[in-house]
Formats: C-alpha cells, sequence, structure tokens
C-alpha cells in the first residue's frame, strides 16, 4: 500500500517550496515544555555527571539549549557508550528512556563503560511534538556531512569535538500511530513522491545497521526487552517493509541513509523502536522497555 500526497498543503505532485514549508510550520503549536520535562531533569543530573551545553538552536518562537551528559571522572581504560533520544521529538519514550537510564541504572555500569548521553537532539520537535524541525527536515535522515539540519549537525559537531571511539551507540525511539496518519502523508506532500504504507507494528522492535548487524548484540535486547513488555510479531516475515532479521529485529543501511545510529563507527549500535499507542501498554512500560534495552545490550557487552 502506498501514501499519496493528498494532504492540508500543497499541490499534488508539486514539491514543497518555501511557502508550503512556511504553511507547514504556521500550523505548528507548542504542546508540553523542554524545560520542565526535559531542562530540568538533566540539571538535576549534573550532581552525578558532567554536563556540557553543546548548542544552542534558534527557532521563530525561541531559542532550544542542547545538552549532553557524560560520566565524571572518565576513565580512559574504559570502553565507552554512546546513547541518544529525542532525534525525532515527537518519540517521548526515546527521551525519557535516556534520562531514566542515567537517573535510575547507569551507576550499576559505571565500572565497565563511560557514557555520553545525548537526550533530546530536537528539542523544538519535543515540544511541537513532530518527526521533522522547524524546516520540515528529518533530523534522522540528516547526520551526514554538511547536514541540512542544525539539531543533527550539532549534534555530529559534538561528537567531532569528543573525538571519541565508542564501542556502542543506543538510538531510543518509537513508532508511533501517526507515522502513517501524520508523517508520512506530510512527507508524501512535501516531496510530492508517493509513500510505502505500513501496518504499524504493535510490540517493540529493534533496527540493526546492515553494515554491522551484530545478531547476538541484537538478540540480547530483544531478551531484555520482552522481560517488560510485548515483542511485535512480523507479517510475512516483515516488520515496516523490511525483512525479519531474526525475532524482532530487522536491518537498515544506518551510514547510507543518514541515520543516526549511523553517526559513528561503533561496531555495536542499534535502533530501538518502541509502539506507545499499544492497549497493552502504559507509557512507563514504553521508557521501561528502552532503559531494558540499553540494560540488555550493555550486560551483553560486558558478558552477562
Amino acid at each position: 500500500m502506498t501514501t499519496t500526497e493528498d494532504y492540508f498543503i500543497g499541490e499534488a505532485g508539486v514539491p514543497w517550496a518555501a511557502a508550503e514549508k512556511a504553511a507547514w510550520l504556521d500550523a505548528q503549536t507548542k504542546k508540553r515544555s523542554y524545560a520542565l520535562l526535559v531542562e530540568q531533569r538533566v540539571k538535576d543530573l549534573e550532581k552525578h555527571f558532567d554536563l556540557a551545553e553543546y548548542g544552542e538552536l534558534s527557532h521563530p518562537d525561541g531559542k532550544h539549549r542542547l545538552y549532553a551528559l557524560s560520566s565524571k571522572d572518565w576513565n580512559p581504560e574504559l570502553r565507552n557508550v554512546l546513547i541518544t533520544g529525542g532525534v525525532h521529538g515527537y518519540e517521548t519514550s526515546g527521551v525519557m528512556g535516556a534520562l531514566s537510564f542515567l537517573e535510575d541504572a547507569a551507576a550499576q555500569y559505571s565500572e565497565d563503560f563511560n557514557f555520553l548521553v545525548m537526550p533530546c537532539i530536537s528539542p523544538w520537535s519535543f515540544e511541537t511534538i513532530n518527526r521533522w524541525n522547524a524546516q520540515a527536515i528529518d533530523p534522522n535522515r540528516s547526520f551526514r556531512r554538511d547536514s541540512p539540519a542544525q539539531e543533527s549537525a550539532a549534534a555530529m559537531r559534538h561528537l567531532g569535538l569528543r573525538d571519541l571511539e565508542f564501542l556502542a551507540h543506543f538510538d531510543l525511539h518509537e513508532t508511533t500511530d501517526t507515522d502513517n496518519s501524520e508523517f508520512r502523508p506530510a512527507l508524501a506532500a512535501r516531496d510530492a513522491r508517493p509513500q510505502d504504507h505500513w501496518d504499524i507494528p504493535d510490540g517493540f522492535y529493534g533496527v540493526a545497521d546492515s553494515s554491522r548487524p551484530a545478531p547476538e548484540f541484537q538478540r540480547a535486547i530483544i531478551e531484555s526487552v520482552a522481560k517488560v513488555t510485548h515483542i511485535a510479531p512480523s507479517i510475512d516475515g516483515k516488520i515496516i517493509g523490511e525483512t525479519l532479521q531474526q525475532e524482532g529485529v530487522i536491518c537498515y543501511d544506518g551510514k547510507g541513509l543518514g541515520l543516526c545510529m549511523g553517526a559513528t563507527d561503533a561496531p555495536f549500535v542499534t535502533t530501538t523502536e518502541v509502539y506507545p499507542d499499544s492497549p497493552l501498554v502504559s507509557d512507563d512500560d514504553c521508557i521501561a522497555a528502552q532503559v531494558a534495552a540499553v540494560m540488555g545490550g550493555l550486560n551483553y557487552l560486558r558478558g552477562g
């Protein structure tokens, strides 16, 4: 099934220009507070982690500061782990999961790993509950040189300045019903190009990088998450149109697609995908699934 470019902005068959993007931006509204829900928790974590402000994003309705938290007393003898959340701002449990991991679970891994955590890469999108940024660009297709998305560019610049070699990268995401009801129709309209339309998976799944699939690492994540929530079933051997590699795992070309999980050369990478619209889960379950995914991967990497 495909999604056509039938949308409330633009003309069918004509890609958006500046006027259509401006009309789309005008239709967006602030629905929640980055300052209250994210910044305050980030600043509270400064008691236990080093806090860096790695950029400031300017938008028509104001500015947002970007934060990274890292292990205090960074130990060069330990292996380094990157955790990112909120690349898509509407994927709430990714942001909350990154913060909850730091608050509740990171301490038990402090003798094995250094952590660098960027909990909310796209704060404007978090506030307006959007996949795109204010310029109608998808940050998770923009982790590439000369990135058109200021959110992705800022994150990559910070990673470049840190110049760290990472063992693992966990990029925390969600797949929601609005992927089909709003975001894919908007994409089809913006680009004047029909988009594939898939059934939204009911449950958690993970996305491995096809260039470094690390199947045992992915399996450990799925087994850990299965203890707190259900794993998405496949449909005809596929999830969101991609061939199943093992239970609950598909592959994407991380670097080729400009995905956040392709931002480093870590040999162990995953994009988590939680389904918050399932009648079987609560918001807390979704956050717990994100934390369980990170812990499952870390347990595997440290040998159990």
